[in-house]
């Protein structure tokens, strides 16, 4: 059964609710996640239906966008605070769009699709499924799309310097924030 839509970040705040957010490139490497958020939110395996990620040409980090019938697996991270998602947000930029997705969580993402490719009833009947931000390619006609990217690949060249480009990114916010707050 799906979990009502995350509030606005204003309604979640007041309410002291949290956020759920579906990630599928390089936010599901923890180490990206802990020099962004300062943490790692607890998280599950899951998978976000009818969207494909894409790899972009000249870029290291990957795009999602809706295509009936395909299926990405990635994580969902629970209990990010308005502040975290504001922090995603920034770090995704413009040319992603932050939507509410389903989701389908998992026990183990090889055996889901296992399980979608012998029986799609048996994954409705022992998935739970809940709403989640994700971060959707904005361009649907963007001719860099192209492939599939590849999570283990990425990690295996791009994740040292991913990592300190992402260091950087979050020392200049934070930068920026004490020149606001000063």
């Amino acid at each position: 059964m799906a979990s009502p839509p995350p509030p606005p970040a204003s309604a979640a705040a007041a309410a002291g609710a949290t956020n759920s957010v579906f990630v599928y490139g390089t936010l599901m490497a923890e180490e990206v996640v802990r020099v962004l958020l300062g943490r790692v939110p607890p998280s599950s395996p899951a998978l976000l239906p009818n969207h494909q990620r894409f790899s972009i040409k000249g870029r290291v980090y990957p795009a999602i966008l809706p295509v009936d019938g395909s299926r990405v697996s990635g994580k969902v991270f629970r209990g990010l605070t308005d502040g975290e998602l504001d922090v995603l947000d920034i770090f995704e930029d413009e040319e992603y769009v932050r939507e509410i997705v389903g989701i389908s969580l998992t026990s183990k993402s090889a055996c889901l699709i296992l399980r979608l490719a012998i029986s799609p009833f048996v994954f409705e009947e022992s998935s739970d499924t809940m709403l989640a931000y994700a971060y959707i390619w904005g361009n649907v006609d963007d001719p860099d799309l192209y492939g599939e990217w590849d999570f283990d690949e990425w990690r295996k060249v791009h994740l040292n310097d991913y990592l300190t480009m992402t260091q950087d990114f979050k020392e200049e916010l934070e930068q920026l924030e004490q020149k606001t707050h000063d």
